[in-house]
């Protein structure tokens, strides 16, 4: 029974990877890229141990995103100054000007797998649920 779950949660985890593609390739982003842009617009400068916690991500993943972000003219990083140790990354005005596009890929999704925003809510609690269970 439990292989039965883990079987279609990765199926349907990487069927939704595959969905988001045809919507991100346009803005040339990856689907980790859109998950970090969508946590920056909504919250940014962040700093990069925060966003990998949000998105997690360990730093070894999380850095090298964000330097391709930064290449590719979406982010900006530079040194916290009162803590030098500390990298904020904040959105680019490039970003913030695609900010309606990227938002708009979810109503996308959300069309493609004939979900309502309840059903998509529902999901998404469940689905929190699993991803971060309450221990007794």
């Amino acid at each position: 029974m439990g292989q039965a779950l883990s079987f279609a949660l990765y199926g349907a985890a990487n069927r939704v990877v595959r969905l988001h593609k045809p919507f991100l390739e346009p803005l040339g982003l990856t689907f980790p890229q859109y998950l970090a842009m969508l946590a920056l617009l909504d919250n940014a400068p962040q700093t990069v141990g925060a966003l990998g916690a949000r998105l997690d991500m360990d730093t070894g993943t999380i850095t090298p995103l964000v330097k391709r972000l930064e290449a590719a003219g979406m982010v900006t990083r530079v040194r916290d100054p009162s803590d030098e140790r500390r990298v904020l990354v904040d959105v680019t005005a490039r970003a913030r000007a695609m900010e309606p596009e990227i938002r708009g890929v979810n109503a996308k999704i959300k069309s493609a797998c004939q979900l309502t925003w309840e059903g998509i809510d529902d999901l998404r609690q469940t689905l929190d649920g699993l991803a971060h269970p309450v221990v007794d």
